[in-house]
C-alpha cells in the first residue's frame, strides 16, 4: 500500500467514527418508535403503505404470523430473482444479448442472494443483463439484509 491508500483508509475510518453516534442515535429513536428529524416527511410515505396493504400499525404480530410473514417475504424475493434469471433473455436493456441462466444456476444464485450469501458461480458483467442485476440481485442484497436486521430487532 501506498501513503495515498493509508489517508484514504484513515479517512474512511475517521468519517466512520464521527457518524457512529448520530446514526446511532437516529436508529435507536427509529426503533423504539420515536419522532425523528425525518418523520415529518417519512410517516406519511410509511402512512400510505399501511393503507395500501391494510396493515394498522398498532396491531403487534405473534411470532407464528411474524415467522409465515418473513417466509413469505424471502419466498417472493426468491421467486422474483428466479424469473428474472431464467427470462433474462426477453427483457429489455440487454444489449449484449445474455441468455438465460439454466435452471440449476438460476436456483442456486436466487437462494444465495435471498439468504444474503451471494455466492456467485459466474461473473456477473459477463453474464447477467441490466434488468437482471439492478431489480433482482441489487433489490435482493438490499432486502435479504433487511430481513436480518427486522428478524434481530424482533428476537
Amino acid at each position: 500500500m501506498n501513503v495515498y491508500d493509508w489517508q484514504q483508509l484513515v479517512l474512511f475510518f475517521a468519517v466512520l467514527l464521527l457518524l457512529v453516534k448520530p446514526f446511532g442515535a437516529y436508529m435507536v429513536k427509529v426503533y423504539q418508535g420515536e419522532q425523528t428529524l425525518l418523520s415529518p416527511l417519512l410517516a406519511p410515505c410509511e402512512g400510505f403503505i399501511y393503507r395500501i396493504t391494510g396493515v394498522a400499525p398498532s396491531d403487534e404480530m405473534d411470532w407464528r404470523r411474524y415467522a409465515g410473514t418473513m417466509l413469505l417475504f424471502n419466498l417472493l424475493g426468491f421467486l422474483v430473482l428466479f424469473l428474472l434469471l431464467l427470462t433474462q433473455h426477453f427483457l429489455p436493456l440487454n444489449p449484449e444479448q445474455f441468455s438465460a441462466f439454466s435452471w440449476p444456476l438460476a436456483f442456486n444464485t436466487a437462494v444465495s442472494f435471498m439468504t444474503n450469501t451471494n455466492w456467485q458461480a459466474y461473473a456477473g458483467e459477463t453474464t447477467l443483463s441490466y434488468p437482471v442485476q439492478m431489480l433482482g440481485l441489487t433489490v435482493q442484497n438490499f432486502v435479504s439484509a433487511a430481513t436480518g436486521v427486522a428478524v434481530l430487532l424482533a428476537l
